[in-house]
């Protein structure tokens, strides 16, 4: 069953257009993350201006789907779940710019060995929220298949999990010439980049919960 049969074409197409926005923020923040590690300045300011934009775009599109919906009072008995949803997806595209501004504002010294780790644990939180949009999508058009595109977003954010903890067990314990200072701000940089598949794994679980949900 899907839902875009009683949805106007406005909407439909806005809510992709919300989900594309975040896809390409996601891609912009892997970029970024990239870019600042390998230091490239001017590279890193021209995402960081990008996924700026991206989450203004995100936010008109996300207050532009659920005015319509209520407006026309439209899948009125989801009405409250898909709000919710929005709201978790949109809340992705802002903890990638607020890991970015991080990086801008607090511009963390990355020591070479760890610059690979960086680069890797940003691609893998990223990943589970590449994977948690085609789950997102297919809730509106084949509900039935949601779960199992969700499966990857676990895995990715098990992953990051995995990695966060190897990366700060390998600063606390075998990099003696960093200061406690330090290696507490790189912990703390590296809880922003874990915090994109924690937003995922959030979305995910509402994500299941709704369409069981519709199909009962």
């Amino acid at each position: 069953m899907s839902l875009f049969k009683n949805t106007t074409r406005e909407l439909v197409l806005r809510i992709d257009e919300f989900f594309d926005t975040i896809e390409i923020g996601i891609l912009i923040f892997r970029e970024g993350i990239k870019a600042y590690v390998h230091g490239d300045s001017e590279a890193f300011e021209s995402h960081l201006k990008k996924i700026d934009e991206l989450e203004g775009k995100a936010d008109k599109f996300q207050r532009a789907i659920e005015n319509e919906m209520i407006v026309h009072s439209i899948l009125p008995q989801h009405l409250s779940d898909i709000v919710k949803l929005l709201d978790m997806l949109d809340e992705i595209i802002d903890t990638a710019k607020s890991s970015l501004n991080e990086f801008y504002i607090e511009i963390p010294v990355i020591p070479e060995s760890l610059k690979n780790d960086f680069i890797n644990i940003a691609d893998v939180s990223a990943n589970a929220a590449e994977e948690l949009i085609p789950a997102a999508r297919a809730f509106f058009r084949e509900p039935h298949v949601v779960r199992d595109k969700l499966v990857k977003v676990y895995y990715f954010e098990r992953e990051t999990d995995k990695s966060s903890f190897n990366i700060k067990k390998r600063i606390f314990h075998t990099m003696p010439e960093l200061t406690l200072p330090e290696k507490a701000h790189l912990r703390y940089i590296l809880h922003h980049i874990e915090s994109i598949s924690d937003r995922s794994q959030n979305a995910a679980d509402m994500l299941a919960t709704m369409a069981i949900r519709l199909m009962l």
